[in-house]
């Protein structure tokens, strides 16, 4: 292995230790010295690819910092295929809650860049959001953006809270009835709605 390649697998190591570290027991009751010792590497060496804990933070949160994939599916149904998601997610033995609002939370300084890394993050997936209803026609997308991302929020929480993967499909009915009320056609519901027609008539003719 090259000198190149043999310190990135140092530091994917790192990065790996640093992150489940980071996530499962929280970024402030973390220090280096646990995650070096986890690794069997020195302080030094630890430094070396990393300066500080701070940037080692950020390499953390980077690794999070997930674009939305493109996709040929309708919006909508981009939209609401998120929440699916976010139940897998949830659904996990390993799930924590969002590492963007553990950070927040842990930090405590909005002039953190870990901080301010998490803001961006959110303010990117809501900006998604407004691009995709702006596509889709709706009178107030920035508006209604807003309130699906709140609605993703409180799925996440909601289902750290009590420990239910479910409460994404509760907030997923929630964006549905959102998204429609702003215009957005809905197809599955157009199918249900055809479905009921279709068993309700005759059986209507033979009353």
């Amino acid at each position: 292995m090259s000198r190149w390649a043999a310190k990135e697998a140092m530091q994917e190591r790192i990065l790996d230790t640093a992150g489940r570290l980071f996530y499962g027991q929280g970024i402030r009751a973390v220090g280096v010295d646990t995650i070096a010792a986890e690794i069997g590497i020195s302080k030094r060496t630890l430094y070396n690819h990393f300066p500080s804990k701070d940037e080692l933070i950020l390499a953390y949160l980077s690794r999070h910092f997930l674009e939305p994939k493109a996709s040929d599916r309708p919006l909508l149904e981009q939209i609401l295929r998120y929440f699916d998601k976010l139940e897998s997610w949830f659904a996990t033995d390993t799930f924590r809650g969002c590492p963007f609002v553990n950070a927040v939370a842990e930090l405590g300084d909005p002039t953190h860049p870990g901080t301010q890394m998490a803001v961006a993050y959110k303010e990117r997936r809501r900006l998604w959001l407004r691009d995709a209803l702006t596509q889709l026609n709706v009178a107030d997308p920035d508006t209604l953006a807003t309130q699906v991302a709140i609605l993703v929020e409180g799925a996440i929480i909601a289902a750290l809270v009590r420990g239910d993967p479910g409460m994404a499909r509760a907030a997923k009915a929630a964006a549905r009835v959102l998204l429609t009320a702003a215009g957005v056609p809905d197809p599955d519901a157009e199918i249900s709605s055809a479905s009921a027609r279709s068993v309700i008539g005759p059986a209507a003719k033979s009353l």
